[in-house]
């Protein structure tokens, strides 16, 4: 055989596009997430709060004046887009045209960032009063530190109850329903748990397998997009809850996991992901797909959500 056959080798290239591993869209949007419609800068939704009953002590009593509590949060657009271009030439030289596979990466990354403004209203500052100016904060009571051995640890079960707890003693109506995103470390740590692993005391056996479901009356959602606190946070070293003596959180090593009840967050939507394909003429004719989406969050109700922080 010739010595020079290598020359009339031919390289073979697949005309298909391998997308790498990413969170395809928004996986929090659909988990007990108020959906509104919005085509205003400012929207605002009124709340209720809860009234007492006053007992009627005499007979033809004077009928009771009860003030019933108003209150409102504010939500204000926020816009997103994505852009990218493809030369003519460009696809002259490609096996396949990738338009649609560049829409495919563009709706992905619009619905990530859907979960970004849900995560960063759920414990950030609410805005509420008349004309949306008063700030409101998600107070200590509602975030607690994942602990073990008297110190700063990762998910574990106690951390769960605790979190249920708050919402419980915060009236948060069991018939709606609870949900906790976690991202894959906190997945493992609550992994490890016997009440979790064990028949015993758990009858599903979802996150056993390493799926998402239910534990302790929340529905799991796997997320990367969980932050890092950007507040300090003193919490009891047996407990994990709250206490102005207690010892500090580390941010640099903590995640935020988050819990909520059904409609504790709204999402405003003032226009859907939207994936447009057109020439520019000012890029000589190349191709763009350029996506957009305008939308806001708030949080409705404090007592709804719970943030914990786990050392990671």
């Amino acid at each position: 055989m010739s010595t020079l056959i290598d020359v009339a080798r031919v390289q073979q290239f697949s005309a298909n596009v391998f997308h790498l591993s990413q969170q395809e869209g928004s996986v929090l949007r659909n988990m007990g997430i108020r959906l509104e419609t919005q085509k205003s800068k400012a929207s605002f939704y009124d709340r209720i709060g809860a009234v007492s009953a006053q007992r009627k002590t005499s007979r033809h009593s004077d009928t009771p004046q009860i003030d019933t509590p108003h209150s409102r949060r504010m939500v204000t657009m926020e816009d997103y887009e994505w852009a990218d271009l493809i030369d003519n030439q460009d696809k002259l030289r490609m096996i396949h045209d990738p338009q649609s596979d560049y829409a495919k990466a563009a709706s992905m990354a619009l619905g990530r960032s859907i979960d970004d403004v849900l995560i960063a209203a759920a414990i950030g500052n609410a805005y509420g009063g008349e004309s949306g100016g008063t700030s409101v904060a998600l107070g200590t009571g509602q975030r607690l530190q994942a602990v073990s051995g008297a110190a700063a640890s990762n998910l574990n079960v106690q951390a769960l109850r605790k979190a249920s707890y708050i919402l419980n003693a915060g009236k948060v109506s069991k018939n709606r329903k609870r949900f906790c995103a976690i991202n894959a470390s906190a997945l493992e740590a609550l992994l490890q748990a016997t009440e979790v692993t064990s028949s015993d005391y758990n009858s599903i056996k979802a996150l056993v397998q390493g799926d998402i479901d239910t534990f302790m009356g929340f529905k799991f959602i796997l997320t990367e997009q969980l932050i890092r606190p950007s507040v300090a946070f003193t919490f009891n070293t047996s407990t994990g809850l709250y206490s102005g003596g207690g010892t500090s959180s580390t941010l640099t090593s903590s995640y935020s996991v988050l819990c909520w009840a059904e409609d504790a967050l709204l999402l405003s939507m003032g226009e859907e992901p939207v994936v447009r394909i057109s020439e520019r003429a000012d890029k000589s004719y190349a191709t763009q797909v350029y996506a957009s989406m305008s939308l806001g969050a708030t949080r409705m109700e404090e007592a709804g959500v719970v943030e914990v922080l786990c050392a990671q």
